[in-house]
């Protein structure tokens, strides 16, 4: 098999699988809190006989974006927006704690403070639950109040504290269902003083324009691996009709 034709396979493959990463963002640029996601590709050279400038390429995740996204004030009760470097702790589907940037809360029929994906949000002492009320606030520090059905406003009860850690790039890895969880043997600490921006919300930090360049540089990348192929194709076919001539 022509090496020629194994480098543009692999470097097609790879640029495969960026295409995806790529279209993975730019499909959460709208997305409340998301941070999106990186790959680098690194080559090495093709081991064997042929010539020493064959390189073969391998797709390699790079962990994620941790620039901010923009802070959008929405007014609403249960919006909170994290500081920087700050993560909402969740209760992930198989019952770990994860976090999350994503604070556009809401309190389902259950009575359970949760993310817009269905995630319990923690409190200091597990998630947390919010009696029957006819509000719910949060204030910059965490604590949730509320006012329970037939008391007036200047009654509220603190219900809790949201649980905010400190952590970056160094410190979380994303899980497949997109939150964050803290890397082996590292445990985060817990956020201090006003933890949150109440009333607001942020932003995907994806530059959408960034992303449609790099769109059609991926696609340009995929072409040229495809047409290595078929040059490498046309030489084989080319070499084996010369040898039937002889």
């Amino acid at each position: 098999m022509d090496k020629a034709l194994y480098v543009g396979m692999t470097g097609a493959t790879q640029a495969l699988r960026a295409q995806a990463l790529n279209a993975h963002n730019l499909a959460n640029a709208s997305t409340v809190g998301y941070r999106g996601e990186r790959a680098e590709t690194a080559a090495w050279q093709v081991g064997g006989d042929g010539f020493s400038t064959r390189f073969q390429t391998a797709l390699q995740h790079a962990g994620w974006d941790d620039k901010s996204g923009p802070i959008m004030q929405t007014g609403g009760d249960l919006d909170v927006a994290m500081k920087e470097g700050n993560w909402l702790a969740v209760q992930a589907p198989d019952g770990t704690e994860a976090y999350t940037r994503g604070g556009d809360l809401q309190v389902n029929a259950l009575g359970q403070l949760i993310t817009s994906a269905g995630h319990p949000v923690m409190g200091d002492g597990g998630p947390l639950s919010v009696p029957p009320s006819s509000s719910v606030t949060i204030a910059a520090d965490g604590t949730v109040s509320a006012i329970p059905l037939g008391q007036s406003a200047a009654s509220p009860v603190t219900v809790g504290r949201l649980k905010v850690v400190q952590g970056g790039r160094a410190e979380l890895d994303r899980g497949p269902e997109g939150l964050m969880r803290a890397r082996e043997g590292i445990e985060l600490q817990p956020a201090s003083g006003d933890t949150l921006i109440p009333g607001a919300l942020e932003g995907s930090n994806v530059n959408i324009a960034d992303s449609m360049v790099n769109m059609i540089d991926l696609a340009r990348r995929f072409e040229l691996q495809t047409q290595m192929m078929k040059n490498a194709d046309e030489n084989a076919q080319q070499a084996a009709t010369i040898m039937r001539m002889g």
